[in-house]
């Protein structure tokens, strides 16, 4: 149970999907189920394949081999039209020429629905996103979160079973776009429908998500809760690119024991080979500083920049410069031990 509803069935699948374009292959053999009410964000860096899996989705592309399934139907060449999905791009597309209103009941009156019930429906939509009162302004009036509202109200009001959403955040400054993923999970709550999200912003998937799907370079690195992908990393690669990581070379000796730079840390791991090369992650906000000799790793403060609510310190060591979030700043210059608790090291095989 989270965030109130019970995440369900699956609803989409897809299955040993692989896209190529000419001689670039930018989907590579990907499996992946999405389940009803889920809140699901492919998140990777840009050309890792995450916007074109949206488009596969949505019925934009067609892939090169593999299938997509709906409630169990194979849906891999049907056109958008026919899909129980709708698409908010990040470009809004939406009709400078008609009103709030019009833009929204646009879906509908293609459908030939009734005028009574477009009325309730979009004025349904205008409150749900905010807007009650805007029906007749033009879209040139409205600001980018307001016509970002707009756009998500006319894929709403047609009622999809899916959402798909290709980093529609993108456009708006950074206390707007924090406000609207707010609303826009408590949306998808409210409404009780599939959202499937595509960022490249790591922050935006790990706050938002109820599923994170790690991408690049057209396959999936990993997929699990925010918490997992954050805390437990399945590579070098997802480490360092969900938020910061310092990724040191160490051994480990045998298993929950590891040494880094000479010095031996226990740890959670095991199941290495013994005097193994390994990736050792630390968070920056893992290590904890001390001016006292621990006879661990030993440097000194290098730099210190204030974040607001941390410092942010990188510690010279004759071996590494590790970054070090902490509330508590030490002068430039200092000299300093850096420790980590057991369960705040991550170890992970060396990709060969």
């Amino acid at each position: 149970m989270k965030g109130g509803y019970k995440l369900s069935e699956k609803i989409l699948e897809l299955n040993n999907i692989t896209k190529i374009y000419e001689d670039n292959t930018v989907i590579k053999n990907l499996n992946l189920y999405v389940r009803k009410n889920e809140f699901i964000t492919l998140l990777g860096p840009s050309g890792c394949g995450k916007t074109t899996t949206l488009r596969l989705i949505g019925g934009f592309e067609t892939p090169t081999s593999g299938k997509i399934y709906f409630e169990g139907k194979d849906i891999t060449n049907l056109p958008p039209y026919q899909r129980k999905v709708n698409t908010v791009f990040q470009k809004y597309a939406l009709f400078p020429h008609l009103n709030v209103f019009e833009n929204i009941a646009f879906g509908l009156r293609i459908k030939k629905v009734s005028e009574g019930e477009i009325q309730t429906r979009v004025k349904n939509m205008l409150s749900l996103v905010n807007l009650d009162g805007f029906e007749k302004r033009e879209i040139s009036s409205l600001s980018g979160g307001q016509q970002q509202r707009v756009a998500i109200a006319r894929a709403l009001v047609n009622e999809p079973d899916v959402l798909l959403l290709d980093e529609p955040l993108g456009a708006l400054d950074l206390k707007l776009r924090k406000e609207m993923q707010t609303e826009l999970k408590k949306m998808q709550q409210s409404l009780g429908i599939t959202f499937i999200f595509v960022t490249h912003d790591q922050e935006e998937a790990l706050t938002m998500s109820d599923t994170v799907v790690v991408m690049n370079e057209g396959v999936i690195q990993q997929i699990g809760r925010p918490e997992d992908i954050y805390n437990e990393p399945k590579n070098a690669f997802i480490a360092d690119f969900i938020g910061e990581s310092n990724i040191i070379d160490g051994i480990m000796l045998e298993d929950f024991l590891v040494e880094i730079f000479g010095v031996k840390f226990k740890c959670v791991d095991k199941g290495f080979d013994n005097n193994e090369p390994v990736d050792v992650v630390i968070r920056p906000e893992d290590i904890t500083l001390s001016r006292e000799n621990n006879g661990k790793i030993e440097g000194y403060i290098e730099n210190v920049i204030f974040k607001g609510v941390h410092y942010e310190m990188t510690v010279n060591t004759k071996n590494y410069t590790f970054k070090i979030h902490s509330t508590k700043m030490e002068p430039k210059g200092t000299r300093v031990y850096l420790d980590v608790e057991p369960d705040n090291i991550h170890i992970m095989k060396k990709v060969r």
